[in-house]
C-alpha cells in the first residue's frame, strides 16, 4: 500500500458500504426467518402429490436454504468490510502519528512511488557556516527507527486490505448461481483460514520432507478448518488436482503398513483430508471448477510413489475414491464422477469387476484401517451414501442399479453398496442422525420396488443378502413399511398413515419375497421385526388419538393393524421356520446381538424427545419418517414402551428336543409375540389418550386379526416361493 494512499484515505465511502451492508443483512435475517418458519415450515407439513410432491416441495426447500445462504453471505460480508475499515482507519492514525513524530525531530516522510518511502533530515540554511560541514542535526540511528515503523504500519496495512480483498472474492465466487453459506466473524478469522490452508498446501508438495511430527501438526490444523469453505477451496487449488493426488499417493507408501500410533495418524489424515476436499467441492468458483474437472480427468493416470519400486501405482479414480469416505461432497460433482466411474464398471461385465480394478495394482494400499482402496467403487458408494440427492441420481437407472447389485457376487463391495442405496431410498445421509426424513418421493420408491425386485428373484436374490447387503435392506425395509403395509392387501388402506408420494408403488409378490429373503439374515431380520414393531404401535397410538385420521369405525382400525402386524411378521417367521432349523438356531445369538443394537438405538433416540419422523430409527442408518407428517405425539411412552417390550421377549430359548420341535415352537412363539405386542401397546394408547374401549373385547379384536395375517402370511409365501413340505 502506497504511503499517501493510506494518509490521506477517505473511508467514507467504505463506511457507506458497511452501513449498506449492515441493512441489507437485517432485511435477510427477516427474509430467511420468514422463510423458515412459513415458507418451509408450511411446505414440510403439507401432504404433497404427484409432480408436487418432488418438483414443488423440491424448490421451496431450495428456496428457503437460498435465503438463509444469502443471510449467511451478508453477515460475513458486513463483518469483514467493517473489520477491515476499523483496522485501515487505525493504522492511519499510527501513520499520521509516526508522520508527525518525525517532523518534530527535523525529519520529513515522502512517499516515493511503487509502495516506497523516503525518511531524510530536513536542511536548515543558518548552519551552512558550521565549521564541521553538517547541514542538519538528522541522526541515522532515528531515522532508521522511523523507517521501519512506518514500513510496519504499511505492510500490515497492506496485508488487512489484501487478505480482506481475497476472502472476500474467495466468499463470493464460491457460488457461480446464489449464495455461499460461509460464515466469518470478522478479516482475521477469514485472513487465518486462508493462511493456514497456504501453509498446508505449501507442505503437502513437499511429502518427503513431512515427518510424522509434522503430520500430526498438519492433521491438528486440517481438523480445525476441514469445515471452513475458505480454507478447503484455498488448499485444494492451492495444491492442485493431480498434487492432491500424487500427496495421497506419497503419504500411502511412505506409511505403508502403519501401526499403533502412526496408524491413527495416517486415519486421522486420510478423514480430515477427505472433509476438506469434501468442503472445497461445493464451490463453484473458476479455480474450483477446473480443479474438479481435472481430478475426473486423472481418473485413470497411473499415480506411483517417487520410490516404489513398482511401475504400476494407482490409478488416479482409486486415489480420488479412497478421500470419499468421509464428508459430503457436492452432487454435480458425484454425478460426474460417478458417470464415468459406473461406465467403465459396466464395460467390465459383472463377474470382470473385480479383476478390473485390482488386477495389477496391488502394490498400494490407500486406505488405513479399511480395505486398500483398489476397488473405486466403494469408496463412491461411502461417498454416494453422505449425500442422498447424488446417491438417488446414481441409482435411477434400473440397468446401473441391476448391474451393481450383480457385481456384489464376485467383489467384497455389498457394504459399501447398501450403504449407498439405503442413503438413495430413505433421503437421509447414512450418520445424520441430525436431519428430518423427507417423505418418500416417487423416484425413491420405484428404486425401493426395484430393488426387492432384484432381491424377491428365484435365482440370485439370496445372494445378495448373503454378499453384505443384509443389514441395509432390514433398515430399507423398515424404513418403507408404511408402503410395504399398503402393498399387503388392507381393504382400508389408508389406515397406514404416510406422506409418500407414491404409497402404492411397491408389488405385492416382491414385496413378500423380500422380506421373506431378507429374514434369512439375522440384521436383515432385526431391522424388520424392529421397523414393524415401531410402526405398528405408532399407528395405535395416532389413530387411537385422533378418530378423524380414519373415517370409519375404530373396531375397523384395529383389526387392520393387527392383521398387518401378522401379515408381516409371519411372512418372516415362517420364512425362518422353511429353512435349516439348525442353521436358524445358532444364529439366534446374531439376531438377538442385532435387534439389541437396533432396539438399543431406538431407546436413545426416544430420549431426545424428537418427534417421531424428525430422526433416524437405526444405528449407523437413517430410516426417517415412517407414519408422516400429519401424525403427531409419537416420541411419547407407547413406541418406547414396544420397544421395551420387543426387546424383553426376544431371549433365545436354545436348542430344545429335537429340530422340528424348535421350528414349530419358534414359529408359533413368533405368532404369540407379534400378537401380545399389539395388544399392549393398542393398551398402552387407550391408557394414555383416556379412550374407553371395551379391554376383553379389543384384546380379541386384535388377536383375531393378528391371527388372520399370520395365516395369510403363509399362503403369501406358498403363492410367492416354493416351499418345504411338512
Amino acid at each position: 500500500m502506497d504511503l499517501d494512499t493510506l494518509r490521506h484515505g477517505n473511508f467514507a465511502k467504505l463506511g457507506e458500504a458497511v452501513t449498506d451492508w449492515e441493512q441489507m443483512t437485517k432485511k435477510l435475517a427477516g427474509l430467511r426467518e420468514d422463510a423458515d418458519n412459513n415458507l418451509k415450515a408450511k411446505a414440510d407439513k403439507a401432504n404433497w402429490h404427484g409432480v408436487n410432491a418432488t418438483v414443488s416441495r423440491e424448490f421451496i426447500t431450495r428456496t428457503a436454504a437460498e435465503f438463509a445462504d444469502a443471510h449467511t453471505q451478508a453477515d460475513s460480508i458486513t463483518r469483514i468490510l467493517s473489520d477491515t475499515r476499523g483496522e485501515l482507519i487505525g493504522y492511519r492514525t499510527q501513520l499520521n502519528d509516526a508522520i508527525r513524530r518525525a517532523a518534530e525531530q527535523n525529519l520529513t516522510v515522502v512517499d516515493t512511488g511503487d509502495g516506497t518511502f523516503s525518511v531524510t533530515g530536513n536542511t536548515r540554511p543558518d548552519w551552512s557556516s558550521d565549521p564541521s560541514g553538517n547541514a542538519g542535526a538528522t541522526d541515522q540511528k532515528v531515522v532508521d527507527a522511523f523507517r521501519k515503523e512506518i514500513e510496519g504500519i504499511l505492510t500490515k496495512a497492506t496485508q488487512s486490505d489484501t487478505s480482506a480483498a481475497e476472502a472476500l472474492k474467495i466468499l463470493v465466487d464460491q457460488a457461480k448461481y446464489g449464495f455461499a453459506d460461509a460464515s466469518y466473524a470478522d478479516r482475521d478469522q477469514a485472513a487465518e483460514a486462508v493462511a493456514a490452508a497456504e501453509e498446508l498446501a505449501k507442505m503437502a508438495k513437499k511429502p518427503a520432507g513431512m515427518s510424522l511430527d509434522d503430520i500430526e501438526s498438519f492433521n491438528r490444523t486440517m481438523a480445525k478448518y476441514h469445515d471452513d469453505p475458505l480454507f478447503a477451496e484455498k488448499f485444494a487449488t492451492g495444491l492442485g488436482a493431480k498434487g492432491t493426488l500424487q500427496f495421497w499417493t506419497e503419504m500411502s507408501f511412505a506409511h505403508a503398513g502403519a501401526r499403533g500410533s502412526e496408524l491413527n495418524t495416517m486415519k486421522e489424515l486420510q478423514s480430515n483430508l477427505g472433509l476438506t476436499l469434501a468442503t472445497a467441492s461445493f464451490s463453484d468458483s473458476d479455480a474450483m471448477r477446473d480443479w474438479k474437472k481435472d481430478l475426473i480427468d486423472e481418473r485413470n493416470t497411473n499415480f506411483r510413489a517417487a520410490k516404489s519400486f513398482s511401475p504400476i501405482g494407482g490409478l488416479g479414480s482409486q486415489v480420488i475414491s479412497s478421500l470419499m469416505r468421509k464428508g459430503q461432497f457436492d452432487t454435480e460433482f458425484l454425478d460426474d464422477y460417478r458417470k464415468e466411474l459406473f461406465k467403465e464398471d459396466k464395460a467390465a461385465g459383472d463377474s470382470n469387476t473385480d479383476d478390473r480394478w485390482v488386477k495389477g495394482y496391488d502394490a498400494l494400499d490407500l486406505v488405513f484401517g479399511d480395505g486398500n482402496g483398489r476397488d473405486p467403487l466403494k469408496g463412491l458408494f461411502e461417498g454416494l451414501s453422505h449425500n442422498p440427492e447424488a446417491a438417488e441420481h446414481a441409482f435411477e437407472s434400473k440397468a446401473d442399479l441391476d448391474h451393481m447389485l450383480g457385481t456384489t457376487v464376485y467383489t467384497d463391495r455389498g457394504q459399501s453398496l447398501g450403504r449407498a442405496l439405503e442413503s438413495a431410498v430413505t433421503g437421509v445421509a447414512e450418520n445424520d442422525f441430525t436431519s428430518s426424513a423427507p417423505p418418500h418421493s416417487a423416484g425413491q420408491v420405484k428404486i425401493m420396488a426395484n430393488i426387492m425386485t432384484a432381491v424377491a428373484q428365484p435365482s440370485g436374490g439370496a445372494d445378495l443378502v448373503s454378499k453384505g447387503l443384509a443389514d441395509s435392506l432390514g433398515n430399507m425395509a423398515a424404513s418403507y413399511m408404511p408402503e410395504i403395509s399398503r402393498s399387503l392387501g388392507s381393504s382400508n388402506a389408508v389406515v397406514f398413515l404416510t406422506n409418500s408420494a407414491d404409497a402404492e408403488g411397491l408389488e405385492t409378490t416382491d414385496v413378500a419375497r423380500f422380506l421373506s429373503v431378507v429374514s434369512a439374515d439375522p440384521a436383515g431380520r432385526a431391522g424388520i421385526i424392529v421397523g414393524e414393531g415401531v410402526y405398528t404401535s405408532g399407528l395405535l397410538d395416532a389413530h387411537l388419538s385422533d378418530p378423524t385420521l380414519f373415517d370409519g369405525p375404530r373396531e375397523q382400525v384395529l383389526e387392520d393393524i393387527g392383521r398387518n402386524a401378522g401379515i408381516i411378521e409371519g411372512i418372516v417367521a415362517h420364512s425362518v421356520a422353511d429353512e435349516n432349523v439348525q442353521s436358524v438356531v445358532e444364529g439366534e445369538k446374531d439376531y438377538n446381538d442385532a435387534l439389541q443394537k437396533k432396539g438399543d438405538f431406538v431407546k436413545t433416540w426416544l430420549g431426545t424427545g424428537v418427534g417421531y419422523g424428525s430422526v433416524s430409527l437405526f444405528p449407523d442408518t437413517p430410516v426417517g419418517a415412517a407414519t408422516g407428517a400429519a401424525v403427531g405425539g409419537f416420541a411419547g411412552g407407547v413406541i418406547g414402551l414396544a420397544v421395551d417390550r420387543l426387546m424383553e421377549s426376544q431371549e433365545s430359548e436354545g436348542v430344545r428336543d429335537g429340530a422340528l420341535y424348535v421350528s414349530a415352537k419358534d414359529l408359533y412363539a413368533s405368532r404369540d409375540s407379534v400378537n401380545e405386542q399389539t395388544q399392549a401397546s393398542v393398551m398402552d394408547a387407550l391408557e394414555r389418550h383416556h379412550v374407553e374401549l371395551p379391554k376383553d373385547g379389543t384384546s380379541d379384536t386384535i388377536r383375531r386379526a393378528v391371527n388372520d395375517g399370520w395365516n395369510d402370511a403363509s399362503d403369501f409365501l406358498s403363492d410367492t416361493k416354493e416351499r418345504p413340505r411338512g
